[in-house]
């Protein structure tokens, strides 16, 4: 089930991030994040099991895929595309008019997922990802309606 981040996952969340992430976010980034104004973050929540969240920026009209991450076991389950209807969702109902993500270039799965959402690439960001070394795709999703 998803649903939103709330202090209690934070530990597990922590985790995640260590398990999927070479450069991974902070206890302390985590948690400041669930309290920022402009960050949503949701869960999906197996009774007491985290398998994957995501964070969602929003300024000024438009929308940042900051994050999303899924325990290796349970990807290609379903859990991030449930995670991206979710930040989708959430985006057109504060009416955003377009979602920006970045994602390794090598990372053929994510930006096959993001692309069935209607997400393009737009850009590269040069050596934007370390351990090891690789450029970002920049992808944009323009035009939501609500």
């Amino acid at each position: 089930m998803i649903r939103r981040m709330e202090p209690c996952h934070l530990e597990q969340v922590a985790w995640l991030e260590q398990v999927c992430f070479s450069e991974n976010w902070s206890y302390q980034l985590l948690e400041a994040g669930i309290h920022s104004p402009f960050d949503v973050y949701f869960v999906w929540e197996q009774g007491e099991r985290i398998l994957g969240y995501c964070c969602l920026r929003l300024l000024a009209g438009e929308g940042e895929i900051q994050r999303i991450a899924v325990l290796p076991e349970c990807r290609r389950l379903g859990v991030g595309r449930k995670m991206m209807e979710a930040m989708v969702n959430d985006a057109m109902a504060n009416q955003v008019h377009a979602i920006s993500l970045e994602v390794r270039e090598s990372n053929l799965a994510a930006r096959k997922l993001y692309e069935s959402f209607g997400f393009a690439a737009e850009a590269v960001r040069k050596g934007y990802y370390h351990n090891p070394l690789e450029d970002a795709l920049i992808m944009w999703r323009r035009g939501l309606q609500p």
